[in-house]
Parts: structure tokens; C-alpha cells; sequence
């Protein structure tokens, strides 16, 4: 799921339900997490998995995956990457750093999100745009699927800035394709950034750019920041 929407210089792998939870942990992992409850060690152990299966398939040896400042994953040298885990699915995303700036990915379950939180995440204009999709295309939740898409851009954000990106820093606009033929939703997404944006390649960008999909009981976004 999440591997579509990347380009194919980036190694994504999933799990979905139980697979890789009760898979091994390096002791520095196991520490962090001895105190918590099963639900989060096991999304904490499964997501690890798939981030070392893809360092394997980079070439890369297999290493423990640490939080650092805000929780952001601490990748070996060389690399950038991203993580998502929701209920029922985690996903890791690596490439090269000499092939992109910075990836974010976020995966949720389908469904809408609980009462209250949209105004909370989401611009006046946001809020009336995915009110103008929903009225286009019901099957999809709009309202989750802009939180995943603003997710996905602050997971790209931090790595360049090393800074917190609100919510309201983020003017998201969401298109949709054609559904194909197996009834999957998807399109793409503009982030306008309303606060100063990173510099990458020698420019400051202002916007970030991604996409989304709807399939499976989930929605998932990703957004790549190329070098130039």
C-alpha cells in the first residue's frame, strides 16, 4: 500500500495484523518499551521489523531503530526513512540520502475521526474543501485522510528543520483520481507551508507534495521531498 505511493528509489515494507510483533528486539529497544502496554509493544516491535528488513534490502546491516528528539526515528548514516503503525497495519520507508531529502508516511484505520478533532487540525479552508470531496466521493473519510496527509508532511518536515510543525502551519489541499477498478480511492496532495519552509538544495521550499490512497480498512499518505 504504502510502496505505491513512493518512488521506487525508496524500499517500503509492510505488516499487517499480528505479523513480526512478536518478533526480537535489540536491548535498547526492549528498554524503552518494558513498561508498556502489549498493544504498544507490539506496534512498537512490528514497525521496527519492517524498518530492518528494509535496511537489508539497502544493504545496509540491520540496526536498532532509537527515538530521538520528538520521537523521530534515529536512522543509520546514509540513510532517511519514515515510520507509520496504526491498528492492523505498520509500515517502514527507506531510501538513500543522496537520492532524497526527506520522506513521510503515515498510514489509519478508515474511518472518521472522533468529534471535535477536525477543528482542531484543520484551516477554515481545509475544512471546506474536504466537505466539497465528501459530497463527490462519500466513500472515503476525508477528515482522516487530511490528518494522515498533515502526519506525513510534519514526519517530512522535522527532519530538515529540526523543528514542531503545527497543525495550522500547514494549508492542505487534497485531489482525487479515478477509482480503479477494485473500487481503491487515491490521488495526490499540496501542502502549502505558512510558516518558513526548509532549505533543500541550496533553495527554501514553501510546499511539500504527496500522496494518498484508500484501500484495505486504510488510508496512507506519503510525501517525498526530492534534493533539488
Amino acid at each position: 500500500m504504502i510502496g505505491e505511493l513512493l518512488p521506487q528509489t525508496v524500499v517500503a515494507v509492510e505488516a499487517y495484523g499480528e505479523e513480526d510483533a512478536d518478533a526480537p528486539l535489540y536491548p535498547e529497544e526492549a528498554a524503552l518499551v518494558e513498561r508498556a502496554v502489549l498493544k504498544r509493544r507490539r506496534e512498537f516491535t512490528a514497525v521496527r521489523c519492517c524498518a530492518r528488513r528494509a535496511m537489508s534490502k539497502l544493504g545496509v546491516p540491520p540496526r536498532a531503530v532509537l527515538p530521538g528528539e520528538r520521537g523521530a526515528p534515529i536512522w543509520p548514516e546514509g540513510l532517511v526513512g519514515s515510520m507509520t503503525h496504526c491498528a492492523g497495519y505498520c509500515a517502514a520507508a527507506l531510501v538513500r540520502a543522496g537520492d532524497l531529502a526527506s520522506i513521510g508516511i503515515d498510514a489509519e484505520v478508515h474511518g472518521p475521526l472522533p468529534e471535535g478533532v477536525l477543528s482542531s487540525v484543520a484551516l477554515p479552508g481545509e475544512a471546506a474543501r474536504i466537505g466539497g470531496l465528501a459530497r463527490e466521493l462519500p466513500a472515503v473519510h476525508w477528515d482522516r485522510l487530511l490528518f494522515s496527509a498533515k502526519e506525513a508532511v510534519y514526519k517530512a518536515w522535522f527532519p530538515l528543520t529540526g523543528k514542531w510543525l503545527d497543525f495550522l502551519e500547514a494549508d492542505i489541499e487534497l485531489f482525487a483520481d479515478e477509482p480503479d477498478d477494485a473500487g481503491a480511492s487515491g490521488g495526490g496532495f499540496r501542502a502549502a507551508l505558512l510558516v518558513p519552509g526548509p532549505w533543500v538544495g541550496g533553495r527554501r521550499i514553501d510546499h511539500f507534495t504527496g500522496r494518498w490512497t484508500a484501500a484495505g480498512g486504510f488510508v496512507a499518505t506519503a510525501v517525498v521531498v526530492p534534493h533539488a
